[in-house]
C-alpha cells in the first residue's frame, strides 16, 4: 500500500501525524516530508486512519497496484 499528498491541498493541520505519526512524518514547517510514503506492512489500518483525519482530503490511499 501506498499514499500520495495532493500537491497544493495539504494545509499543516498535523492530523494525519496526530493519528498515525509512524507513517506521516512532518517537516519542521508541519507538512508532510515527502510526497509519496510506502507503507510498511501491519501499518495499513493506521494510514487509512490518518488519510482520513485529514481534513483538507489531502492524502489519497493507493493500493499496491497504484
Amino acid at each position: 500500500m501506498r499514499v500520495k499528498v495532493i500537491e497544493g491541498k495539504c494545509a499543516g493541520h498535523a492530523r494525519c501525524a496526530a493519528v498515525a505519526p509512524e507513517i506521516y512524518k512532518l517537516n519542521d514547517d508541519g507538512f508532510l516530508e515527502t510526497p509519496e510514503i510506502i507503507v510498511p506492512a501491519g501499518l495499513e489500518k493506521q494510514a487509512v486512519r490518518g488519510a482520513r483525519a485529514c481534513p483538507e482530503r489531502a492524502i489519497e490511499v493507493l493500493d499496491e497496484g497504484g
